[in-house]
């Protein structure tokens, strides 16, 4: 049966007015998204056979072209409809991290830096960089390195940090396991961070660690 001819209550686009796009599942998003299904298929049935595919909507979103483009019902199209839904997402929780202070947006600061970082298959090690209101004045992904770790030179961040004129600084990097648990080798790096930073009065006000969850090294004590 068509989507057209499913009860209006049922319908993703009409739940998602009436009740709020929370109120909707994976499938019914998605199916929003791709708009129309295969032959046999609707829009809803298809997504339920996507997510099945690729074992999740995550897996799903950071496919990617060939990956993504073989399935049925996707295509290039599809998939340039898809980053540029991602990438506006991020700029989205950019844009309010630099409009507010980053320390009292918590949330919205763990959801850019996981969006920015977690599906790195290496170890990417960014900064924020930031203003004397703690507004962000830039994002910069530093070094990359391998799956089990990055070396970090404080020196390059120090300049980089007099470069923006930053007042202070947060620190971020992935776990490409997902484990976002605190290396002693993090707090070891971290540690010769703030001292290099404290010579030139730049504050390090966190260091977060994303992974499947994100850990802070200021809720942990651990700065």
């Amino acid at each position: 049966m068509p989507i057209t001819d499913w009860p209006l209550e049922e319908r993703p686009r009409e739940k998602l007015l009436a009740q709020g796009s929370q109120a909707l599942s994976d499938a019914e998003l998605l199916a929003i998204f791709l708009r129309t299904g295969i032959r046999g298929k609707t829009a809803v049935d298809l997504s339920h056979d996507l997510l099945t595919g690729f074992d999740g909507l995550r897996q799903l979103l950071k496919a990617d072209q060939q990956s993504f483009c073989q399935h049925p019902g996707l295509g290039q199209a599809k998939y340039a409809q898809l980053q540029a839904v991602l990438e506006m997402s991020r700029r989205y929780l950019f844009e309010g991290l630099q409009r507010g202070d980053a320390l009292t947006s918590p949330q919205e600061t763990r959801e850019y830096l996981s969006g920015q970082l977690r599906d790195y298959a290496h170890e990417v090690f960014a900064v924020l960089f930031l203003d004397q209101r703690h507004r962000v004045i830039k994002f910069e992904e530093m070094f990359r390195g391998t799956i089990d770790g990055a070396n970090v030179y404080p020196r390059e961040v120090v300049k980089k940090a007099l470069e923006h004129n930053a007042a202070a600084v947060i620190f971020a990097h992935n776990h490409p396991s997902g484990v976002a648990e605190p290396s002693q080798a993090d707090e070891r790096i971290t540690q010769r961070l703030k001292d290099a930073l404290s010579l030139v009065d730049i504050r390090v006000l966190d260091h977060f660690v994303v992974g499947e969850n994100v850990v802070s090294f200021a809720e942990r004590g651990l700065l």
